[in-house]
């Protein structure tokens, strides 16, 4: 259920509602636009519809969500979010590039990276820590100290860092180290996983699943902002189909379905999308073509000898040509890089 306020409802009349919604057993969820405020109500349809909430004072009307997901949804919030990590902003006019290796290998290797992707124009630095892999043999990560390499890369170049957080029992430390908590596709639906991310109120880009539908995407990203969280990033990494020349099937009709139904911001991974860096730039320069609001770019000094996705990972120097292109695209659609 969504209440909508009059515009010149009073902060009494504002407080009132949410006093009646609570006392009621529900959980309000409050988002203030441009023009008018509006509450999102968490709880029992049956508790909402048996409420006369359209006589309250400061309210203009009370409508129901169709849609299974609430909080995600354009009714909830029209305007897009637009998310500041450490002044960069997400959702806004400017494309927010993110870029790094896949894998934290080593201390030297990502500070190296880090100051070449910023030189190129990257606003932000990924790199992981915990490496959730398909096999068990295959590399896992540096874990804490992935982290604290992280940390101190993010200290000496100014970017921050978006990293994965594959278990609950890790919260605490991705949370302390990271500006961006990461819940990459194998995860988007941990459930217990996402509702904890959520009381960290840390920024999140969450991935989309391999095989998940946009729906089963946008109620994942609801378990987030159940708990308080509004701070979410959606991120099309490519879904499985039966395509074989490439190692996923990038949706980039995503970005518009996503920006229909959805004000959180969209981010477009064509490095998983592709798994072949050959292919990189011109589904980056689509996805910025098509309205999404950020990329995320594997970024290795020499992706042969990486410990994780080398085949998609892109020379410095290439991701340099490629963000010079990108401003073009992005100017031709009234967005900055």
């Amino acid at each position: 259920m969504i209440i909508v306020l009059k515009p010149k409802a009073t902060k009494k009349q504002v407080d009132h509602v949410l006093a009646r919604i609570k006392e009621l057993g529900l959980k309000p969820m409050v988002s203030k636009g441009t023009e008018r405020t509006i509450i999102g109500v968490i709880g029992p349809e049956d508790t909402l519809r048996a409420q006369p909430l359209e006589v309250l004072p400061g309210v203009e009307k009370v409508m129901p969500v169709l849609k299974p997901f609430r909080l995600v949804s354009r009714e909830f919030k029209p305007e897009p979010t637009v998310i500041d990590i450490h002044g960069v902003k997400v959702g806004g006019r400017r494309i927010a590039v993110i870029a790094g290796p896949c894998s934290v290998e080593n201390e030297v290797m990502l500070l190296d990276t880090a100051r070449q992707v910023k030189r190129g124009g990257a606003l932000l630095l990924r790199g992981g820590a915990y490496k959730p892999r398909t096999s068990p043999y295959s590399f896992q990560g540096l874990r804490e100290t992935g982290l604290r390499h992280l940390h101190e890369a993010s200290e000496r170049t100014g970017l921050p860092v978006v990293t994965e957080l594959v278990d609950t029992r890790d919260v605490e430390a991705v949370a302390r180290y990271a500006d961006v908590i990461q819940i990459g596709a194998r995860n988007m639906q941990n459930f217990e996983l996402l509702k904890e991310v959520g009381q960290t109120q840390k920024p999140v880009l969450l991935k989309r699943g391999l095989s998940s539908t946009i729906t089963e995407f946008l109620l994942a990203a609801e378990y987030i902002l159940s708990q308080g969280n509004f701070n979410v990033m959606l991120c099309e990494r490519g879904i499985r189909t039966f395509e074989t020349h490439t190692r996923f099937t990038l949706d980039l009709s995503a970005i518009p379905v996503i920006k229909k139904l959805s004000h959180l911001p969209v981010i477009i991974d064509p490095s998983h999308g592709t798994g072949l860096w050959e292919y990189v730039p011109a589904m980056a320069k689509a996805a910025v073509a098509a309205g999404a609001d950020g990329l995320i770019i594997e970024v290795h000094p020499n992706p042969e000898a990486a410990m994780s996705d080398g085949p998609q990972s892109l020379l410095p120097k290439t991701f340099a040509a490629l963000m010079h292109d990108l401003k073009k695209v992005a100017l031709a659609v009234g967005r900055t890089i």
